[in-house]
């Protein structure tokens, strides 16, 4: 399974919460992965318009509000796909099989719906919304390492 996603919603979160510009080698720490493999998610990003590094300056910043920046953008910008293809189907059913000859019509219908859902999810939801989450994640925290 690829992570390009979830590394990119990190990194997206850093770059908007911290108050000091972060390079590749101090997300990279934070993520857990290599830096190398850091810049690569911000080059995409970078070409998608999300977020702005410039040369000789070591750090990014975000150049789109979190509040207007959907999962889907972020989605698209590292996959690299316009449209959402999550499902495959398996390549020769057999003809001479009655499974065989309706299976590929049957589940392109049902995964067109799935990633149709899904696009609409990510769609819904921004990179202010995990920003909130991760934000009441750590106020719960908080609050029950101060319970008495």
């Amino acid at each position: 399974m690829d992570t390009k996603f979830s590394v990119a919603v990190h990194v997206l979160i850093l770059i908007s919460e911290s108050p000091n510009l972060l390079n590749s080698n101090q997300m990279a720490g934070s993520v857990g992965t290599n830096a190398s493999y850091i810049r690569k998610i911000l080059a995409l990003l970078k070409r998608a318009g999300i977020i702005d590094g410039h040369r000789g300056i070591s750090g990014y910043s975000l150049i789109v509000d979190p509040e207007h920046l959907t999962l889907l953008q972020i989605y698209q910008a590292v996959m690299e796909e316009s449209e959402i293809h999550l499902l495959d189907i398996h390549q020769n059913p057999s003809d001479q099989c009655v499974v065989g000859r309706h299976i590929r019509p049957a589940l392109t219908d049902m995964f067109t719906d799935i990633e149709d859902a899904f696009t609409h999810s990510l769609a819904g939801k921004t990179l202010a919304d995990c920003i909130a989450d991760i934000r009441t994640r750590i106020d719960t925290m908080h609050s029950v390492k101060n319970e008495p």
